[in-house]
């Protein structure tokens, strides 16, 4: 006894499919990498993210409110300068207390890696606005006096400072090459910010050296580097608070996450094979 069974194997229903944005967020890979500066991940639920609100924009609007200005007052734009004192309260709760509130929500939906970036440059500026106040006296042991803006006019405070920011530029760099995964305008604004950080290293050594020219136009040079950077950070920002309202236009930030695979993805595929 024989039987004629066949398997119609063109029933879709028995077809697997496999596609970008079923990682595990109801959302397109594009519209994710525009929300969040953090590529998808399948081992992060989604559930938060689908209750709270996105933190990112949060943390790009405080950066950018202290950022910019900054930049201005580096170049010397229309007579600023001071070292920006005028902008201490800007630095500390822009870009200082904005960015960390925003660090604490992206750690709570679980963006590991923008967390990383707000705590980072949010505590940046609260450094940069406390080293500004009387308070802190950061230049106190630098001075005969005991006066510590006299103090942060010296050689040795400048030597010292420099290391800072040339570790800065450091971590930074680490900061670059992760976003490779991420989006093009968060590359661009790191790889700028990478140069910045070293522009304005290479000013304080001069500084220590005695060089008073040349450091003031390595600082000149980080400005503009500075104010380059802002550029891509606003065009991300811009681009989340349209999506945040449904609007009908929508900006590409140039994802990079699918030009290299991660990790997960690799193992996915290989088992697949």
């Amino acid at each position: 006894m024989s039987s004629d069974i066949t398997v119609d194997k063109s029933d879709d229903s028995l077809n697997r499919m496999k596609t970008a944005e079923s990682v595990f967020l109801p959302i397109s890979r594009e519209t994710f990498e525009k929300l969040y500066l953090s590529p998808k991940h399948p081992s992060v639920e989604g559930n938060l993210r689908k209750k709270l609100g996105n933190p990112t924009p949060i943390c790009l609007m405080g950066f950018l409110l202290a950022s910019t200005p900054h930049a201005c007052m580096l170049m010397g734009w229309r007579g600023a300068g001071g070292l920006g004192s005028a902008l201490v309260p800007v630095y500390i709760f822009f870009g200082g207390i904005v960015q960390i509130i925003g660090a604490i929500g992206e750690w709570i939906i679980g963006n590991t890696f923008t967390c990383a970036i707000f705590f980072t440059y949010g505590t940046f500026w609260l450094v940069q606005g406390g080293g500004l106040m009387p308070f802190f006296a950061s230049g106190m042991n630098y001075s005969p006096t005991g006066d510590s803006f006299e103090g942060q006019q010296t050689e040795a405070y400048a030597a010292t400072i420099a290391f800072y920011y040339l570790f800065l530029g450091l971590l930074t760099f680490l900061y670059l090459i992760c976003s490779i995964r991420t989006n093009l305008c968060l590359f661009s604004a790191l790889f700028l910010l990478v140069i910045t950080f070293c522009l304005i290293a290479g000013s304080f050594f001069q500084k220590a050296n005695g060089n008073a020219e040349l450091a003031e136009k390595l600082q000149l040079a980080g400005g503009a580097f500075n104010f380059a950077l802002c550029f891509p950070v606003w065009h991300i920002f811009f681009t989340q608070i349209l999506e945040a309202v449904d609007f009908p236009i929508s900006l590409p930030v140039g994802d990079l996450s699918s030009v290299i695979p991660g990790r997960s993805q690799k193992i996915r595929r290989t088992a697949a094979a």
